[in-house]
């Protein structure tokens, strides 16, 4: 291979050299990615982080406020996607119900929880707004058939106010509380966020039994 020279200014600058060290840089870059782990690798700090995952959010809230508000977005969609958009082919209220269900669980393993997991401000931190945390295919199972019993006592309530109301006017055929996006999402988080907790109080009085056993 033929070197060709160039000036610059009065220094001469080798070609084949700039190219080789551009090739060996590179190689070592490469290198360097591949045999990367959590050992050798450099300490990046929170504010880089943030620069490409989205971390540092504009919206001023704590992490249970925007937990409830994710929920309650994805779970108005369902309503709006399921529900709504399919109620025109699905006229079986069981069928409907059906599909709720199983798209409520989806959403919640595939969307909500991820999402809690993005926004995170350190691993795990978001772990007690989930039902079932760890990332795991049997969880999947499981947070569809939780949307059932949430489903289950959303539909209650809707029944017990539409029972009510039918029973104050003396028509049986009132329909005082329909259902939409916004409410069905509010009560859906509502019993999810209060399951939640209860799981979270149970946890928390089972480890600390533990822990007293442990020092006795």
């Amino acid at each position: 291979m033929s070197k060709k020279k160039t000036d610059t200014g009065n220094k001469k600058v080798d070609r084949t050299d700039v190219q080789s060290d551009y090739y060996d840089l590179h190689s070592q870059a490469i290198d360097e990615l591949v045999n990367a782990t959590e050992e050798n690798s450099p300490e990046v700090s929170e504010e880089e982080i943030a620069k490409y995952t989205g971390k540092k959010l504009k919206f001023r809230g704590g992490p249970l406020v925007k937990a409830i508000l994710i929920k309650w977005w994805f779970a108005g969609c369902v309503c709006f996607l399921f529900l709504w958009g399919l109620g025109l082919y699905v006229h079986d209220m069981l069928d409907q119900l059906f599909i709720l269900g199983i798209a409520g669980g989806v959403f919640t393993d595939l969307l909500v929880n991820n999402v809690l997991r993005f926004i995170e401000s350190s691993r795990g931190a978001n772990d007690k707004y989930m039902m079932f945390p760890a990332k795991r295919y049997r969880n999947f199972i499981f947070n569809i058939i939780y949307s059932f019993v949430i489903l289950f006592f959303v539909v209650t309530v809707y029944a017990a106010v539409n029972a009510a109301a039918a029973g104050m006017t003396g028509k049986s055929d009132m329909l005082a509380l329909g259902v939409e996006p916004v409410l069905y999402g509010a009560l859906y988080t509502l019993f999810d966020m209060l399951f939640i907790k209860m799981k979270n109080v149970f946890a928390g009085i089972l480890k600390d039994a533990k822990d007293k056993a442990a020092r006795s």
